[in-house]
């Protein structure tokens, strides 16, 4: 796949973000006080983020995170998606003193409207009307917490051609994938059917499927949560 655009703590006037010709990252490092047992909670209940984490040999619990994902006026995609990473890895963390907490969100703009998950399978369906043919910008956003404190965060976007199917495309590919798209922003899935939706696909595999995971694993490192 083609290289991504990384975002980091962009400030957003509404709309879709600007993206930067380079990568950007903001870490935010505090004393982490008395030394503690370094347990690692994953703020999330998606069977992909977990999927994700644990075929990267990672050790982790998971717990939800209970937020709620609203989205702010005049908020842009990156400044949701962090907001909401953060969020979730914070309110996890205040609840687990002395723990590592990974928090993660995605957002979806087509043509400067954001998307969320479908409500139902009609609504499935006229999101997959209204994406033929355009643009998807997705943004992942993942977040680091201590003892309520973030200490890391970090956002990229991939950018998706949505090819110019038909109505009998849709109802075939609802009756194979549904309710399973259902859990996902962009009603696709890539590890599955959703793959056929695209013409061409520009981004982190990773971030596609919600976890930007290669800077996260860096962050790990970083903080000894994961051998070096």
């Amino acid at each position: 796949m083609d290289r991504g655009t990384v975002v980091s703590r962009l400030c957003a006037t509404g709309g879709m973000d600007p993206i930067p010709a380079a990568g950007l990252e903001r870490s935010r490092h505090f004393s982490p006080g008395p030394s503690r047992p370094m347990t690692l909670i994953l703020a999330s209940t998606s069977p992909i983020r977990q999927a994700l984490l644990a075929n990267a040999g990672i050790a982790f619990t998971t717990e939800p995170p209970g937020v709620d994902e609203a989205v702010q006026k005049g908020e842009g995609a990156s400044d949701t998606a962090l907001r909401l990473a953060e969020a979730k890895a914070l309110a996890v963390s205040r609840l687990r003193p002395g723990a590592w907490v990974i928090g993660s969100d995605s957002t979806l703009n087509v043509d400067g409207r954001r998307f969320d998950k479908p409500a139902d399978r009609a609504a499935a369906a006229d999101h997959l009307r209204f994406f033929a043919g355009r643009t998807m910008v997705l943004t992942s956003a993942v977040a680091l917490a201590r003892d309520g404190r973030v200490d890391w965060s970090h956002a990229d976007q991939a950018r998706l051609d949505v090819r110019d199917y038909d109505e009998n495309f849709i109802e075939a590919y609802l009756d194979a994938e549904w309710p399973e798209v259902g859990y996902c922003v962009g009603v696709f899935r890539m590890e599955g059917r959703g793959v056929h939706l695209f013409d061409r696909v520009e981004g982190s595999h990773f971030t596609i499927l919600g976890l930007p995971l290669v800077p996260l694993l860096g962050a790990l490192r970083e903080r000894g949560l994961v051998a070096p």
